[in-house]
Parts: C-alpha cells; structure tokens; sequence
C-alpha cells in the first residue's frame, strides 16, 4: 500500500462533506476510514461525528478544505455563467439560420420567460448597485 496516502479524506456530498481520517493496518495491509466530521459549506458548521473530539489539527485541515472548496465551487460557476453565454448565443444563431417555425414554437415562449425574468433581475442589480454607490459617494462627499 503506498505511503503517500492523505490523512484526511472528504466524501463531497451536497452543501459539503463528510470527513474521515485515514487510518493504516500495514500487518493486514488494510486501509480504514473513520468518519470524524460533517461539513457544512454553506453555513460553514462543521460537526464531530459521534463521540469525537476533533483536535486543533483536524479542525485546521477542515478549515482549509472548506475554503479551497468554497474557490473551486465559486470558479465552476463563473464558468457555467461564461457556459451559459455562449449557449444563449449559440441559441440566438440557431433561432437565425436553423429552427423550423415548428421547432421555434416549441421552446419560444420558455425561452422568452426565461430571457425575460433574467434580464429584470440583472437590471434590478445593477439600479440597486448605481444607487448604492451614489449613495456612498454622496456620503464622502459631506465629509
């Protein structure tokens, strides 16, 4: 069995994971998972599981994963947003050269809802951020 295997390993679940420490037997030449935590990376809650303590190391180690896990989740969806750019465009020219009349009523009215309810809540963020920011401008403008 290698000797390069992690002390921790995370079992990805949604919202989280669950976290084991990676125990050895080399007599048996076996490899133990014990479960030492449950992650929670939206609220950032991290429980022992069972009757065990989690020490300053293992508390750490945890710390960590959950904050590369947090950058790893938040790049995967800037990407699915640069994804779903592309498909909208990809969208529009099938719409142009491709789509049957037939083809086009089947998916028009979804499409149209959908463009619709996203471009009120990007104009709705944007107004609210102008706002806010003329707001702060105008506060350091008294001072």
């Amino acid at each position: 069995m290698p000797s390069d295997l992690p002390d921790f390993y995370f079992r990805i679940r949604d919202n989280g994971a669950f976290v084991f420490r990676v125990g050895r037997d080399d007599r048996q030449r076996r490899l133990g998972l014990d479960q030492i935590a449950a992650v929670n990376i939206r609220n950032g809650e991290i429980k022992p599981q069972g009757d065990h303590v989690l020490d300053d190391e293992e508390t750490a180690v945890i710390r960590k994963w959950m904050v590369g896990r947090r950058a790893l989740l938040a790049a995967r969806q800037a990407e699915e947003i640069r994804a779903t750019i592309e498909s909208i465009n990809l969208t529009a020219q099938w719409v142009q050269t491709k789509a049957s009349p037939e083809e086009l009523d089947g998916v028009a009215d979804d499409l149209l809802m959908a463009m619709h309810d996203l471009r009120g809540l990007i104009v709705r963020k944007r107004a609210d951020a102008m706002t806010r920011q003329e707001a702060a401008s105008q506060d350091s403008d008294k001072d």
